[in-house]
């Protein structure tokens, strides 16, 4: 598979805690992606964070399970962001989601070792 040069970054901001369908809606949204075929996505897992609530939510270890913001990273073709975003849209309850245009310089394996 190849990337356009000009691409889309999709950025979804949740909570750890976040569910769809029994699992990690963080788990749910990269399995859908990849069974939409989009280029990749990443998933990261923030050590402090506040959203729409401005609850703080920290890894400090006397709050260890205390709903971590999850960011997951999708990057893809503008038509094939756009195709995600009602699947998408289903599959979350609330969150934030972002959409931004990047260029892509390099995609896929690197130099083979000589």
């Amino acid at each position: 598979m190849q990337l356009p040069r000009d691409a889309v970054l999709l950025r979804i901001f949740i909570g750890e805690d976040d569910r769809f369908d029994g699992r990690p809606l963080h788990e749910a949204i990269v399995l859908k992606a990849r069974e939409m075929h989009l280029g990749g996505a990443t998933v990261l897992r923030g050590a402090v964070g506040f959203g729409h609530s401005s609850r703080l939510h920290t890894s400090k270890i006397l709050r260890l399970s205390e709903d971590l913001p999850i960011v997951i990273e999708i990057v893809d073709a503008p038509d094939r962001i756009d195709a995600f975003l009602p699947v998408l849209d289903g599959m979350m309850g609330g969150g934030l989601i972002t959409k931004e245009k990047v260029q892509v310089l390099q995609y896929g394996p690197g130099p083979t070792e000589r």
